[in-house]
């Protein structure tokens, strides 16, 4: 797993194998990572990296944050309460030097507290798929001022979500076996 494009293009991350499935870590491949980032940015939506505070939930390894980051993100918080997973996050910010920039967030993502600072303007979902989580925690994102006006919500699941609470479809993608719905919260 490496980083795809950005000022630390091809940095390799820390390696999880095939994955840890009693951690349930499911990396994106660069494959989908890189497909999402393209479509951010040709996408007709401006350049909504530039600048960003970047909401990785589900965050897992960390790695979309931190592509985030290196496409040219201001701020990146990682919410995960996976022991394993945060320790791999940890690294990948270390591997990137992007300590200054990036916080890890110790919650489960569907139980988010009410957020006390400026809200987010990119958020990426990454839940286990077909479990409902990624539902609960849009939810409680928008419950919680977790997301500004205007933001992107790139929502990664195994198969397309039917409902998107408060929030408007963009565009929705398959490859393979990944499902890629952007929303938007209404301004």
């Amino acid at each position: 797993m490496r980083i795809i494009g950005g000022s630390a293009r091809g940095l390799q991350l820390a390696p999880v194998g095939a994955g840890d499935a009693e951690a349930h870590l499911r990396p994106t491949s660069d494959r989908v990572r890189e497909a999402i980032f393209n479509l951010l940015i040709n996408g007709g939506y401006g350049n909504p990296l530039a600048g960003a505070r970047v909401l990785d939930l589900f965050a897992g390894t960390g790695a979309l944050g931190l592509e985030a980051l290196s496409r040219g993100a201001e701020y990146a918080a990682f919410v995960d309460d996976g022991a394993v997973a945060r320790g791999l996050i940890k690294q990948n910010i270390a591997l990137m030097r992007a300590g200054a920039q990036a916080e890890i967030l110790r919650f489960d993502a569907t139980k988010l507290p009410d957020n006390r600072g400026p809200g987010f303007t990119v958020a990426f979902l990454d839940p286990p798929y077909g479990k409902g989580l990624a539902e609960i925690a849009l939810g409680r994102c928008l419950k919680g001022n977790w997301l500004a006006p205007g933001a992107l919500v790139v929502w990664e699941e195994g198969s397309a979500p039917a409902y998107f609470p408060g929030l408007d479809r963009l565009d929705q993608r398959k490859y393979g076996d990944t499902v890629v719905t952007l929303l938007k919260v209404p301004e």
